[in-house]
């Protein structure tokens, strides 16, 4: 029960705050002392969680008492994860800001600690309201009033009796959560620290040591020699580790399938989907509509082969802009052009993003071990929500600025409207106000451009985007469909079978086959490179998250009758209700076609518009 909110907890504030105790931060530095004054106060903390989780212990076999009994305990249970929360999410961001800090690592790793605590101190929580039974807690809860904002989590709980162990069984799952995790932290290890990355000399005579960070960069390089040499490093090394990652990852493989048959699940999609109340239709129409438009992805292949001038699309041709620019983005600026573009949302959303901005939510700028990438962590419920960037000045900062800053308005109103109990949303919601903010922010950009080639910048970004969160997105859930199944039927898997699984189906979105782009086989590896396998079916949900969010800003922009206030109430809703039926009922069902169609649609509008400005400059 603990174990999906504590993870993601963790998972969001995996970025990095500046140690400014007794100091006003600077602008771009975020304000830490909104969560704790001192680590002294966060080691005060820690002692009455201490307390609070002694005082919870004295609930289990007596919940069913009386009304007041259940209630108060529920009321406890919730007040150690709020506590909890904030402690963690502290902890996690002292250490992003430096990830060389003894203390701040030290400080993480007490915190990880105390969070298994907690895990296993509430795992007899289940099991004795499903021995309960609804009928009893339907009881318990009309006899206290006060009770009635546990409805949706007691109901979340109940419908999982198939599934819930006795009290001693969670109570084991729980002391084993922190040695389940090896394979992860394996591939994290090897990845992020021990890999012997390979030095190339590029064509300026700049020598790169290939890492993850110098292949991110490089292989958008606009030589397309070098993006070559990259690429042949970077995936050499991978190919030499291949059989490494596949034991690795066909461990973490096992360990899904065993906790599916343990938690009487048919296999590993089932439960993971179930988590959330997720319907197999939503996974499956998702990966069937990918595959049924990969004509629209291959358009976009050869659209770039033809702007870049390649007569043969390649792997590697994949990643350089389709368009130079040296148009800037300092924060006060992008600040500004977030806010003008989220007018449609309405003044109170605007109003209330442009205070944040300026509170200390957010860590801007780079820095020397400051974790890179970005985030955003709501988990501090009393508090306010964090944002950790690494900020460019270039358009991708802008977009990832919009992006970021839509889920802190999603768990800033969500915590605002509903109890600690229901505010934290799940990924299937989490990233459909993040993606409508990247719409409504091309749509402002492509009004303001002062030129063709401006207009071709935002409208290149906007299809990348696409691309890149939809189908490739959409790729990888076919592979984590195909590659779980055959562990949850007892077939083995190393990482040369691993390799052509992912080859094929890589391949086939490519369009291979058709000579839309050429796929070398070293390449075909790439899975192994791919951290999100680690936490099972998870990235299918950006695919549909921003399917929805497509929809709802097109909903929003054409001034739809009550589009605004349909999309805001499932901001506000946080975690209140299961998040397939939030978002239909407002207005969008993921199980069907339409969403997956409409952001098809959507691309080949975006082409449209290039090959016209294209056409223009000819």
């Amino acid at each position: 029960m603990m174990n999906k909110l504590a993870a993601a907890v963790l998972a969001l504030a995996a970025i990095a705050p500046v140690s400014n105790a007794g100091a006003a931060p600077a602008a771009e530095h975020w304000n830490l002392l909104d969560l704790y004054a001192s680590q002294g106060a966060w080691d005060q903390d820690a002692a009455t969680l201490e307390q609070q989780l002694k005082t919870l212990s004295a609930c289990k076999g007596h919940l069913a008492d009386s009304a007041w009994r259940f209630r108060t305990c529920l009321d406890m249970n919730a007040k150690v994860l709020k506590r909890y929360y904030r402690m963690a999410s502290y902890a996690s961001q002292w250490h992003d800001e430096d990830t060389g800090l003894t203390a701040g690592l030290d400080l993480k790793q007490r915190s990880e600690v105390l969070g298994n605590r907690v895990d296993e101190v509430t795992s007899f929580l289940s099991p004795e309201i499903l021995k309960m039974g609804r009928s009893k807690v339907s009881a318990l809860v009309k006899a206290d009033k006060a009770a009635a904002i546990y409805n949706h989590w007691l109901d979340d709980i109940l419908r999982m009796a198939a599934h819930t162990l006795d009290s001693k069984g969670e109570a084991l799952i729980a002391n084993f959560s922190l040695a389940t995790g090896a394979a992860g932290a394996v591939y994290s290890t090897l990845s992020d620290t021990d890999m012997p990355w390979p030095k190339v000399t590029l064509s300026d005579g700049t020598q790169v040591v290939v890492d993850q960070s110098a292949y991110t960069r490089y292989r958008a390089s606009s030589n397309r020699a070098d993006r070559k040499l990259v690429f042949d490093a970077f995936w050499s090394k991978w190919k030499e580790f291949e059989h490494t990652y596949g034991v690795t990852f066909y461990e973490q493989l096992k360990k899904d399938a065993v906790l599916a048959k343990v938690r009487n699940y048919p296999d590993s999609l089932t439960q993971a989907l179930d988590a959330n109340k997720l319907p197999r239709a939503v996974y499956d129409t998702l990966v069937a509509q990918a595959e049924l438009h990969l004509p629209t992805l291959h358009r976009y292949f050869k659209l770039r082969a033809k702007i870049l001038g390649v007569s043969e699309m390649r792997y590697y041709d994949v990643y350089p802009p389709m368009v130079a620019s040296d148009l800037k983005y300092p924060i006060d600026q992008s600040i500004e052009l977030m806010l003008a573009s989220v007018q449609p949302l309405g003044e109170d959303y605007t109003r209330a993003l442009r205070q944040g901005t300026a509170s200390g939510w957010m860590d801007v700028y780079p820095r020397p071990k400051k974790r890179s990438g970005a985030y955003m962590n709501g988990s501090a419920y009393d508090v306010h929500p964090y944002l950790l960037l690494n900020h460019s000045d270039d358009y991708e900062s802008l977009s990832t600025l919009a992006h970021e800053w839509g889920h802190a308005m999603h768990s800033s109103l969500a915590n605002r409207s509903q109890p600690f109990i229901d505010a934290q949303y799940p990924t299937f919601t989490a990233e459909i106000a993040s993606t409508t903010n990247e719409v409504l922010l091309l749509d402002h950009m492509l009004k303001i451009a002062k030129d063709d080639n401006e207009r071709l910048l935002y409208l290149d970004a906007a299809l990348e985007n696409l691309r890149g969160t939809f189908f490739r997105q959409a790729m990888f859930a076919a592979f984590e469909r195909e590659v779980h199944a055959k562990v949850d039927q007892g077939e083995s898997l190393t990482g040369e079978a691993l390799t052509k699984i992912y080859g094929d189906i890589l391949k086939r979105y490519h369009g291979d086959k058709e000579g839309v782009v050429k796929i070398d086989a070293l390449y075909t590896v790439e899975w192994a490179f791919i951290p999100h396998f680690y936490n099972r079916f998870y990235v299918f949900q950006y695919a549909t998250s921003i399917s929805a969010g497509n929809m709802f800003a097109d909903a929003i922009l054409s001034g739809a009758p009550g589009a605004r206030e349909r999309y805001l109430n499932v901001l506000r809703a946080g975690g209140s209700r299961y998040p397939y039926e939030l978002v239909k009922q407002a207005g969008v069902d993921l199980a069907s076609p339409a969403p997956y169609q409409a952001i098809v649609a959507r691309m080949n509008s975006i082409m449209d518009q290039i090959e016209q400005i294209v056409a223009r400059r000819k």
